[in-house]
């Protein structure tokens, strides 16, 4: 994904505080021999490295195809969609409709990706596509992003299919093939494809949604409901150039280095929108009397207030939240080393509040960087601002519902801004709203290594995320009967955090 796990995993507390039981030790409510079904799959696609231009993902969704089909799903409702990504890169898309006998309410669609980003078996412990269970984690690439979330709607799906569970609407599953790159996948699902995936709303499993401190203090469940437009600009000096031997008083790379500079301390306006004040109302709460407390209910008070957001975002698990950020995240200049470079780029990465166009955005890193340096779009990815999805009382009750069965009271739910995208924004740009509910979980900020090293996912989360996804089916396809032995109640008298 090209998110953070969560935005709304929030700071530590203090070291002098109380210290809870570690969720990891509970033991999980899913039968044995369910975790042994669950286990098998996730170990067989962790080990399939859908990178780009692999072309293993239609491996992968050929494997999840077939767990649908032995459930009971036909053929005729399930589809292997094959697609170009990236240039060469053949990949696939997998849909699935899992029909109600006689549906009452309109489809329900459920959201994944297979694809994976990168990992190299030289900057890892171990080889990341290798599955690997220790010390009560889970360990590979995909085991957090978001794999996971793939497996857990297809096992919790196929183990009510199993107990002669008749879903009151159409539950359609899509897993896109290139979400880590261009999200074509999802482009197509939204559109080309709609009369396959067309639905009332979506639920998204890419990204847990709870989370705990070091102290095993519930730090609450963030369902998304909007997300960041993804662009990237290229910022390109160009010069004559000349025998490195003498010097010119302009360069191509001094120009774009002074203009990578100005980047740096570049400052958008700070914005605030429903989804990410409902988020800081909640982290104010849990922040209390603290620095960071006080800034954020400054910021509640005034979103004009710039230094008030400067301190927010100070806090690193809660930078971007506040306003558009660019960060330069390559470079390339120069063609000899005896030689004056002719010309220069930086790409760079921008994340852009919802509602705010790309242009906008573009006009304003020109006017910064002033006329000697060319900032463009990158022409193969042009993003399309998408509008928050409003907050629907039947998803937030079944998420509580299934959160707090799993983590307690404590673990409050609410909605929140993710700083980066995902396959839900294509397809909320097509008035699909779309909210990110997936039930895995981890320790903030030691779990937080999607596209990172040595990714992981505890155990129990695991098998406790088939039990929310099943409850989850259940409530918004059902009849709302989701039975409290599903899941794992947590110890009484958990305390909130203060």
């Amino acid at each position: 994904m090209k998110r953070v796990i969560a935005a709304a995993l929030a700071a530590a507390v203090s070291s002098t505080a109380f210290a809870a039981t570690d969720p990891r030790t509970l033991p999980t409510k899913l039968a044995p021999a369910w975790q042994a079904k669950t286990r098998e799959l996730f170990k067989q696609v962790i080990e399939i490295p859908t990178v780009h231009n692999r072309g293993e993902v239609p491996r992968m969704a050929k494997l999840l195809a077939d767990r649908f089909r032995a459930a009971g799903i036909p053929d005729a409702d399930i589809h292997i969609m094959p697609y170009e990504a990236l240039p060469g890169d053949q990949t696939a898309a997998l849909i699935v409709r899992w029909r109600a006998p006689h549906a009452t309410k309109k489809p329900m669609l459920i959201l994944g990706h297979m694809d994976v980003v990168e990992a190299k078996r030289e900057d890892w412990k171990f080889d990341p596509f290798v599955f690997r269970e220790q010390d009560g984690y889970f360990l590979g690439r995909g085991t957090s992003d978001m794999k996971n979330g793939d497996v857990a709607t297809t096992m919790a799906a196929v183990k009510l299919m199993s107990q002669g569970f008749k879903p009151n609407r159409d539950i359609i599953f899509f897993y896109s093939g290139d979400e880590e790159t261009r999200g074509v996948g999802a482009t197509l699902g939204a559109s080309k494809w709609r009369n396959l995936t067309d639905a009332e709303f979506g639920l998204n499993a890419d990204g847990g949604c709870a989370s705990y401190d070091r102290n095993f203090r519930p730090l609450g469940c963030g369902i998304s409901t909007a997300e960041k437009t993804f662009q990237t600009y290229f910022f390109t000096t160009h010069n004559p150039g000349g025998h490195s031997s003498r010097p010119r008083p302009d360069n191509a790379i001094y120009d774009l280095a002074d203009a990578l500079e100005k980047l740096r301390t570049h400052r958008f306006t700070p914005m605030m929108n429903e989804a990410s004040r409902g988020y800081f109302e909640e982290r104010a709460r849990q922040e209390g009397n603290s620095p960071l407390g006080q800034q954020i209910r400054a910021w509640l008070a005034n979103p004009n207030d710039g230094a008030a957001a400067d301190a927010i975002e100070a806090n690193p698990l809660e930078v971007g939240l506040t306003r558009t950020r660019c960060v330069a995240t390559m470079l390339q200049g120069g063609h000899a080393d005896n030689a004056l470079p002719q010309s220069a780029t930086a790409t760079v990465n921008c994340r852009i509040m919802p509602g705010v166009q790309p242009a906008e955005v573009q006009a304003e890193l020109q006017a910064m960087v002033g006329p000697n340096v060319q900032v463009t779009p990158d022409p193969n990815y042009l993003g399309t601002p998408t509008p928050a999805s409003p907050l629907r009382p039947d998803v937030l009750a079944a998420v509580t519902k299934a959160i707090q069965r799993f983590h307690g009271p404590a673990m409050h739910v609410y909605p929140v801004m993710q700083t980066g995208a995902s396959d839900g924004s294509f397809f909320r740009a097509q008035g699909i709203p779309v909210y990110d509910v997936d039930g895995s979980w981890g320790i903030s900020p030691d779990d937080e290594r999607a596209h990172g090293l040595d990714e992981r996912l505890p155990v129990r989360a695991m098998y406790d995320d088939v039990l929310h996804w099943e409850m989850i089916f259940q409530d918004l396809a059902g009849d709302g009967s989701a039975t409290p032995t599903s899941a794992t109640a947590q110890p009484a008298g958990r305390p909130e955090r203060g």
